[in-house]
């Protein structure tokens, strides 16, 4: 089976849905989503795009229809589990660079999983030292290894590349998809990347 990968950031409500519907789509493929962190505002920058907020927020209806896209896939799924945040935006660098941290010591599932629980199940001002501290504490994090490791230069070099990489790939928003070397933007292609993934089995 081709390898398939999940390219996301925290700061992403599409990205922790799709983290929400990717575990039922691996037992019905077999497949394994391989995550990839990368830095959203990076993205944005290195491809001349906006959130969705700013690039439509004078498109009369819009953004109205964007948020019932969002319903529709809620309620599609079962997902019980999500609040906007109200902080957002929140600056996902400190966040993004603990997800490299996390991986270099092991912990990088659970810290996934927390993190997204943090930004938009139990929404928390994340990109507040303090808060994200607390959080790692509440979620019984090495939080004292993940803040330092994630000042560190090799990390912060490491969430550059994810992050340049992804672009050259033909990233230019989150989430992201690649099964192989083919790319699928948004949450809603998912049914699109269970069925190439089907395809290639």
């Amino acid at each position: 089976m081709a390898r398939v990968e999940f390219h996301f950031d925290f700061g992403s409500p599409n990205s922790y849905l799709a983290h929400l519907v990717i575990p039922a789509i691996e037992q019905r493929t077999g497949a394994k989503f391989e995550y990839v962190p990368i830095l959203l505002g990076g993205v944005f920058k290195l491809t001349n795009n906006r959130s969705p907020i700013e690039a439509f927020g004078g498109v009369k209806n819009k953004l109205e229809y964007e948020r019932l896209e969002i319903s529709r896939f809620i309620r599609k799924h079962g997902i019980t589990q999500f609040k906007l945040n109200p902080h957002f935006p929140v600056n996902t660098l400190a966040l993004m660079r603990g997800a490299i941290a996390a991986q270099s010591l092991g912990v990088f599932e659970r810290y996934v999983e927390e993190m997204f629980r943090h930004m938009w199940a139990d929404p928390k001002k994340m990109d507040d030292p303090q808060v994200l501290r607390a959080a790692l504490d509440e979620s019984r994090m090495p939080a004292e290894r993940i803040i330092e490791l994630a000042q560190s230069p090799a990390v912060k070099e490491q969430l550059l590349q994810n992050t340049q990489r992804t672009v050259e790939r033909g990233t230019f928003g989150a989430p992201t998809f690649f099964v192989g070397e083919e790319i699928f933007f948004g949450k809603d292609r998912l049914r699109d990347v269970e069925e190439f993934l089907l395809g290639t089995r």
